[in-house]
Parts: C-alpha cells; structure tokens; sequence
C-alpha cells in the first residue's frame, strides 16, 4: 500500500496511508483542502490542497470528494455586518411569532 508522508505541526512528519487521508476538492479551487487526524497526537489536521497536491494524493490512492461552494458564499458583501444585537433581535422574533406554524395548522378547504 502506498505510504503517504504529511506534518503534523505538533508532531513533525507523519506516515499515511490512502484511507486515513480525506480529500475534499472544491469548484472553487482555493478552497480544496486535505485532512488527516494524526496517528501520533489524534489531533485533526486540515491543510490547503492546490492541483498539484490533488494530483499527488490522487496519484497515491486518496479518494477525491468533489463539493460546489454555494454561489452566495462568493458574492460581494454590501452593508454593514450583522452584530451581535442584531442576531440576537431576530431570535427573539421568531420566539414571539410563529407564523409558519400558523399557517400550517389552517385547515385547507377543497
């Protein structure tokens, strides 16, 4: 089986193999990343993965998933940010209403 070498930053260089690599590939290229969870320490490390380490792991027998970033995620944001009070006013309206509920207790005639 092919032996895969990666760092761990607590631990240094760590050996692999296929199976204990996750590959995630992303339609938006800086956004693919590996992860392994480290033989020695078991902490999980997440690492960056530009085509040529895709290519590499590929290569060496790491599955690749394939997953699309939602088209909002890369729009540009206008306005000012979302603060803690606002987040906190909107949970608290959806405690005070419930109008989904409402409308889905009506009964419905034919």
């Amino acid at each position: 089986m092919t032996t895969i070498k990666a760092s761990c930053p607590t631990c240094g260089e760590v050996e692999l193999t296929p199976p204990d690599v996750s590959l995630l590939v992303c339609s938006s290229a800086p956004l693919s990343y590996y992860s392994f969870s480290c033989p020695t320490c078991q902490v999980e490390v997440r690492k960056p993965a530009d085509d040529h380490i895709v290519s590499l792991l590929v290569s060496g027998g790491v599955t690749a998933r394939v997953w699309d970033v939602p088209a909002e995620a890369l729009e540009a944001k206008a306005g000012p940010r979302l603060s803690y009070d606002d987040l906190l006013d909107f949970a608290l309206q959806l405690g005070d209403t419930d109008l989904l509920a409402a409308v889905a207790g009506a009964s419905v005639s034919t």
